[in-house]
């Protein structure tokens, strides 16, 4: 196991890492390009903006008292829905990160020349190469260096909005929404970015003292004390300053700050501006360099960035890296596509983090058991997710490409990468949560059919069907029957050459006919339920098999199983299957007399609910245990063992027979041959016609073949379609 970092992050420390890793270019940058997409209604957008930004922040403050380690995004993203999601929201969330960062140096540079004339990208590389290194000797420095600029900070702008409120200027304010709804949700979008550090304390989680109690405080605290601040900082600019000046200027606080304090106060505010870029800068690194440090606790980076140093307790090689690609930023690429791309790749990973939350609470992790719960859930992550989209259709073409490109770049790392090596043996919560819900479905469906009760059954024969099968059959519908209060039906079907006329009366019945007639009156005088019996003479013995079945509405059709021309209906049985009006039956091999136990072999998926309906009805009749063999593969995921588990559970309350249910760990070839080992009666379904082929492929056929085991294949008549079986086996 890696080493584990040092908890020594107070409530202090966490509340001023997010608020400086907020207050930077949020607040000294955007809002003069925000006001010339909204006017005056840039107030507005600031609010709406931390509004939206609500439920991404309890989402995380809730998941990360359940999860109190180092990852944040990632980690949440990863356990909730699983390897992949993980890597996109990891690699995604690392590059935007330190993208922000890049964006906080570089765009306080206009402020760094209102005071000293100076080259902007060598003095963006010094600052960035302290701040890399101040990381790396430890988070505890790096707390309290926050700590002090955000007192500084918090204190101009205090002074800012205290002596500049009275200067406001209501006629400034005309006009507030002539923007219209675009320009108001195109500057929400653009100025969301400035709302993006709220979270990133999370990714330090493991180093945060009591993080059940700082963790959410310091999320939700740090957040509305910085909301309350753009907003009223924002209002101030806007009331004091003529709109094309702040519109026109690279920096629009020290143009606001000029008609509103005195000399000294414009310094005090171009210093803080400079302090609050650094602060973000060094938020940044501090957050963005854990996620490459957790990835690859888990398997889905290279175990390099796992190093955590002996002397400074920190992971080294994360911080190495990260800030090494930050200096390629602030050297190399363009600041306003970088953040504009940050800001909708943001967007997204916040979508993400609600749709995490929701997840986890429908799934079945046990491991999961917050101390604080997100209130009036799901409402808030439903406002979340909403307004995330109808955010990314106002923010534009350009920036969504962007996070396209992060997006497969990431999901192309994980399966070169990742994938190929085997994978990581874990899934999301929701998949669980998915697989519950689907599981759920299948129980109530096989409830249904359980319940049932009035069946009628139809046995279909031939004047070629021997007495010995025609007597199985018809013992196994006496069965169905009886445990469901239904009826029996015997229907010889004879076929005769197109050119020769159906017979209309019984005086042209055949030898073959009477005998059956004489045997189905005997069986039905010795019969505790009621047995109708008769012929059908067709020039298409498929079709009348299910014009017939349709016609007298039976529920369940009982046939022979074929092996070919010679047997029964020979090639008709797979387009009766597919055409029948209820669910179809071939019974092959079955002595009743001697059945004991009766499995139920899995259909790579839950079962199908017919399936398990004859199953009970039959051991129920005969006294026989019914047992479920579902296989799960080896060494499955807890919340996949779990679930499966109250799946079986909740199918043996529903069955009035005796039930064994078997998880097999291991693969579906496994689990056929425990079934056919240790089972008198296999019971299969139909559908998946790949698994039964593999059942009747085995050696010499043993379920046909043999004596000692007998085989019920089920085609229920509502089957489910392609996709949802694909989901279903992906799932189970």
């Amino acid at each position: 196991m890696g080493k584990q970092l040092e908890r020594d992050l107070g409530l202090p420390a966490v509340t001023a890492i997010s608020i400086g890793a907020m207050v930077g270019s949020g607040i000294f940058i955007l809002p003069g390009l925000a006001m010339e997409m909204a006017g005056p209604a840039v107030v507005f957008a600031y609010f709406l903006a931390g509004v939206l930004v609500l439920p991404a922040a309890l989402s995380k403050s809730e998941m990360a008292t359940a999860m109190p380690e180092a990852g944040g995004t990632y980690l949440y993203i990863e356990r909730a829905m699983g390897p992949l999601f993980g890597t996109i929201a990891g690699v995604g969330t690392w590059f935007s990160l330190t993208f922000k960062g890049a964006l906080a140096l570089v765009g306080g540079a206009p402020y760094l020349v209102l005071l000293f004339d100076l080259p902007v990208t060598p003095v963006a590389l010094t600052v960035a190469t302290l701040l890399i290194v101040l990381n790396v000797v430890g988070a505890k420095q790096t707390g309290r260096m926050q700590i002090a600029i955000v007192a500084v900070m918090l204190a101009v702008m205090v002074w800012f909005i205290v002596v500049g409120a009275p200067s406001v200027e209501g006629a400034r304010f005309e006009g507030f929404f002539d923007g219209g709804i675009e320009g108001i949700l195109g500057a929400t979008g653009f100025v969301f970015v400035s709302y993006a550090g709220v979270t990133k304390i999370a990714s330090v989680a493991e180093e945060v003292e009591n993080p059940d109690r700082n963790l959410p405080l310091g999320i939700l605290g740090s957040l509305v004390i910085t909301a309350g601040i753009y907003v009223a900082i924002v209002t101030v600019m806007v009331g004091v300053a003529d709109r094309a000046a702040l519109t026109n200027t690279e920096t629009p606080m020290q143009v606001a700050a000029a008609n509103a304090l005195p000399t000294l106060g414009v310094a005090a505010v171009v210093v803080a501006a400079l302090l609050a870029l650094i602060s973000t800068a060094n938020a940044g690194i501090l957050s963005s360099s854990r996620y490459p440090f957790a990835m690859s606790r888990d398997g889905l980076a290279p175990d390099v960035f796992e190093t955590v140093s002996d002397r400074f307790e920190t992971p080294v090689n994360a911080i190495t890296i990260t800030g090494g690609v930050l200096l390629v930023l602030i050297a190399f690429v363009p600041i306003d596509d970088i953040a504009k791309l940050a800001s909708a790749f943001k967007i997204l990973v916040f979508i993400l983090i609600n749709v995490a939350l929701i997840a986890f609470r429908q799934g079945s992790i046990e491991a999961y058991d917050p101390s604080f719960r997100s209130p009036l859930y799901p409402v808030p992550q439903l406002v979340g997710i909403v307004g995330g989209f109808v955010l990314l259709r106002y923010i534009g073409f350009v920036p969504l490409v962007g996070a396209v490109v992060i997006t497969l770049g990431s999901m192309a790392w994980y399966y070169l990468f990742v994938y190929r090596r085997g994978g990581v043996p874990r899934e999301g919560a929701m998949t669980d949560a998915l697989r519950r819900s689907v599981g759920r479905d299948v129980v109530e469906q096989t409830e249904a059919e359980v319940d049932a009760g009035g069946d009628e059954v139809l046995v279909a024969v031939t004047d070629r069907t021997s007495p010995a099968v025609e007597r199985s059959l018809i013992d196994l519908a006496t069965d169905l029957a009886r445990t469901r209060e239904g009826g029996v039906r015997v229907a010889q079907f004879d076929e005769t050459p197109d050119q020769t006329p159906l017979p209309q009366s019984a005086s042209t019945l055949t030898e073959a006919d009477e005998a059956f007639e004489a045997r189905m009156a005997d069986r039905a005088t010795d019969s505790e339920i009621p047995i109708r019996y008769g012929e059908v003479v067709s020039h298409d013995t498929r079709h009348a098999v299910v014009n017939y079945a349709a016609e007298v509405g039976v529920d369940t059709l009982l046939i022979e199983r074929s092996t070919g021309s010679d047997t029964l209906l020979g090639s008709d049985v797979g387009w009766i299957e597919d055409h029948a009006p209820c669910d179809v039956i071939e019974v092959s091999n079955l002595d009743r007399d001697a059945v004991e136990r009766v499995g139920v072999i899995t259909d790579e998926g839950p079962f199908d609910p017919a399936k398990v309906a004859i199953a009970d009805a039959l051991s129920t009749a005969v006294g026989a245990t019914v047992t479920f063999y579902l296989p799960v593969g080896a060494d499955p995921a807890e919340s996949r063992r779990n679930t499966t588990d109250d799946y079986l559970s909740e199918l043996a309350g529903l069955c009035a027979a005796p039930v064994d249910a078997r998880v097999v760990e291991s693969d579906t070839d496994d689990a056929i041959d425990l079934a056919a080992r240790d089972s008198d009666v296999l019971v299969v379904s139909g559908v998946q016609r790949d698994l039964t082929d593999r059942l009747f492929d085995r050696g010499s056929d043993p379920v046909t073949a043999g004596t000692e085991h007998g085989t019920l294949v089920v085609y229920g008549a509502s089957r489910p379609g392609r996709l949802r079986r694909a989901v279903e086996r992906w799932l189970f």
